[in-house]
């Protein structure tokens, strides 16, 4: 299934709302449902009224995901996950630079397709979490012009409070396609040939074509 460039200004949109609001001492306490629904609104309602934001404004975008995102993923995971078997033989040079190149690239295409955010609201459907559990699916629908577009987040209980490590789009899971991208990189020319990749996708300007 294609993720057009609307799907991904939604899940743009809704990633960078999951991880804004409260401190994270504060998030910690907070049903990973409830911070989803909460948040989300909050936050949407933010990138609507910023045309910076929703122009792709990268270095504004860049700003955003260090300071109010990333404290609340598990990037680290999210990338060696992506990565595959090679994670284990790569360098801590090189886990670097995957984890680097990596959100680069992910910032690169919410940056172009933010400027899809324009009406939208989301839903969170019923939680089926288990007293102890630490490890939860929050499964959202994204609603605005076209049909609904679901939307579903992994999230990991973890000592300072829930973790995103995994998202998907009409039940296209983030880490699941680019693990097959990287894959065909790293059987051709290895870690630093998946690297350089990277670099120079995250470096192209973005255009309406390069975000679809």
């Amino acid at each position: 299934m294609k993720i057009t460039r609307r799907m991904w200004g939604m899940a743009a949109g809704a990633l960078l709302a999951l991880n804004l609001g409260l401190p994270a001492a504060a998030s910690a306490q907070e049903a990973p449902d409830a911070l989803v629904k909460r948040v989300s609104t909050d936050v949407l309602d933010t990138i609507k009224k910023d045309p910076a934001l929703r122009g792709g404004d990268t270095a504004k975008v860049n700003a955003l995901v260090n300071e109010k995102v990333m404290p609340y993923v598990d990037f680290r995971r999210m990338t060696s996950a992506a990565v595959g078997p090679a994670w284990r033989q790569a360098t801590p040079e090189q886990r670097q630079r995957l984890q680097d190149e990596f959100k680069a690239l992910l910032v690169r295409t919410y940056s172009g397709a933010l400027s899809q955010v324009v009406d939208q609201t989301i839903t969170v459907k019923p939680l089926r979490m288990a007293a102890g559990d630490t490890d939860v699916l929050v499964r959202t629908q994204v609603n605005g012009r076209g049909d609904p577009v679901q939307l579903d987040f992994r999230l990991e209980k973890q000592a300072d409070g829930w973790k995103l490590y995994n998202f998907n789009v009409l039940g296209v899971w983030l880490v699941e396609t680019y693990r097959n991208q990287f894959a065909q990189e790293i059987n051709a020319s290895g870690i630093d040939g998946l690297i350089k990749t990277l670099a120079s996708r995250s470096s192209m300007p973005v255009t309406p074509a390069a975000a679809k």
